[in-house]
């Protein structure tokens, strides 16, 4: 049986931009949350002004779905110009 997958994605938005930045964030949940072996995609305010995904995904092949998925080049377009880099993936 595989281990699920926690992982963190942090988000360091631009000055000015952090507002929409979450609203883009905000706005993709609904559809991660609808895709195949999603256990958990809660997006977290950090006290430094970042924004995290935390995500939990049944297993490895799910994560790489979903890293490949529409949801995610939905949401890599919504934050483009948005962010001081691309977002830091954490295990």
């Amino acid at each position: 049986m595989e281990q699920a997958v926690v992982v963190t994605a942090v988000f360091t938005p631009l000055p000015g931009s952090r507002d929409t930045a979450r609203s883009a964030l905000q706005a993709a949940l609904p559809d991660v949350h609808a895709e195949e072996g999603c256990l958990l995609y809660a997006l977290h305010d950090a006290a430094d002004g970042s924004l995290v995904l935390i995500e939990k995904w049944a297993s490895r092949e799910h994560l790489d779905a979903h890293a490949s998925g529409e949801p995610v080049a939905r949401l890599n377009r919504a934050v483009d110009g948005l962010l001081e880099d691309a977002p830091a993936l954490r295990p």
